[in-house]
């Protein structure tokens, strides 16, 4: 990546991570559940963590002048002028459970829409379009060119693909 496209990306990084304790909360609210009965008597548990191994979730926040442009639409980086591995690429590989996606509100303090999503649901879909000769989504070039993305229709999916959602 040259000193460009890190500067660029860590601008990015900083202003999307500002995010993320509002994010850690949304998670916690859809993967960590209350347990039953039983575990809480026989075993004393009062909340339950739904798998005792590493969750990957992959986030990506838009600014809020994209929703209302692409309401219905995600997007994942999927290609890099660098050649460098791209979301894309990760998530096909088999990286990543879940996907959280949102919109920040007007003063970008915090978030006005999101969605959680399942990764194995999009990669089976994504598999299964590419397996009867459809790509999946549309290509989408960055105005700079550092970077392309494919755009998702989240109503093109599988309903289990989308976990939890906080529709604007």
């Amino acid at each position: 990546m040259g000193i460009r496209s890190m500067k660029q990306w860590e601008g990015d990084k900083c202003w999307s991570d500002r995010f993320l304790p509002e994010i850690k909360r949304i998670l916690g609210e859809h993967l960590i559940g209350e347990p039953p009965l039983e575990e809480d008597q026989e075993r004393n548990t009062d909340l339950i963590v739904l798998k005792m191994e590493a969750i990957r979730v992959g986030c990506r926040v838009r600014r809020n002048e994209y929703l209302k442009r692409y309401p219905d639409e995600f997007t994942i980086r999927a290609g890099r002028p660098s050649g460098i591995k791209t979301e894309l690429t990760k998530v096909i590989e088999g990286w990543g459970n879940y996907f959280f996606y949102g919109f920040s509100d007007l003063e970008e303090i915090n978030l006005l829409k999101w969605s959680l999503c399942d990764l194995n649901v999009f990669r089976l879909w994504f598999n299964r379009r590419l397996a009867t000769g459809k790509m999946p989504g549309f290509k989408k070039e960055n105005k700079d060119n550092s970077s392309s993305f494919i755009a998702f229709n989240f109503s093109q999916l599988p309903s289990e693909f989308i976990i939890a959602q906080e529709p604007q």
